[in-house]
């Protein structure tokens, strides 16, 4: 059943929890809302209280604050852990995983962190979106032009070639991603993907992480994940054969993972 919460500045989070167990709340990334990690929070039922939630601006969440800011969905992230109890564990994958390992190195009571493939940028000599992405993506947001905020998305802060916008805009799924145009400078600002990743904040987590990667993803995403296990104290760092960054879409193996990390 899904329920509605209030964050800090009074927007309303749509909030589901399934299962028994220690609480585990699951984030998804950009295009992503609480539908999306449904079937991971499935897998995890049987071991664990699963909790999921919309990020604001998506599906059923609001968005009552006046501007972006990483504040915003770090609030939004303690009130769900409060709203479980005031104690959690999480997941988060993609940017979802930037905004989980935000909340921790500000001092929310999670226990356990697992990241798949959070998008930071390790690299100084990687690729960089342009300075100005974030100000034009929320200029086409503020007037409306949701496809072409999508497309500056994929095109400039991941690096999507062309042709496969086009093909994706042709597809049955790019009116999903369309409506989740709203929360993607929240995206952009969590990952920052034009400054190098905080090593030193991260350095100063002291709860356990596990990070998790793909063999088949993008290197960018590889090299990420692999900074963060060497950088959080006592960080594991596990390779998933045959997975890239859809990894959620075929949830079954991660699940197992998950299982034995948070049990």
């Amino acid at each position: 059943m899904t329920e509605n919460i209030t964050s800090k500045d009074g927007t309303t989070l749509a909030v589901d929890v399934i299962g028994q167990g220690a609480p585990v709340i699951l984030v998804g990334g950009a295009f992503n809302d609480r539908s999306t990690v449904a079937g991971l929070g499935a897998e995890l039922a049987s071991a664990f209280t699963v909790v999921t939630y919309d990020r604001r601006g998506r599906a059923g969440s609001d968005d009552r604050s006046e501007d972006y800011s990483v504040a915003n969905e770090v609030d939004d992230l303690a009130a769900v852990v409060e709203h479980v109890g005031g104690r959690a564990s999480a997941f988060g994958h993609s940017s979802g995983a930037v905004l989980v390992l935000e909340g921790v190195m500000r001092g929310l009571p999670v226990d356990r962190v697992a990241v798949y493939e959070p998008p930071y940028c390790a690299d100084e000599n990687q690729p960089r979106p342009p300075a100005d992405v974030y100000d034009r993506l929320k200029a086409r947001v503020a007037a409306g032009d949701r496809d072409g905020a999508v497309e500056l998305f994929l095109r400039e802060a991941i690096g999507v070639p062309a042709e496969a916008i086009a093909g994706m805009k042709a597809g049955e799924g790019w009116a999903f991603l369309a409506d989740k145009a709203p929360s993607l400078p929240y995206d952009v600002l969590v990952s920052a993907p034009g400054q190098l990743m905080p090593f030193d904040r991260l350095a100063g987590i002291g709860v356990p992480v596990l990070a998790v990667y793909g063999d088949q993803t993008a290197p960018n995403l590889a090299e990420a994940t692999k900074a963060v296990a060497a950088t959080v104290p006592g960080a594991k760092l596990m390779v998933m054969p045959g997975e890239d960054h859809g990894v959620l879409q075929r949830p079954a193996a991660l699940a197992r993972i998950l299982t034995t990390f948070f049990g």
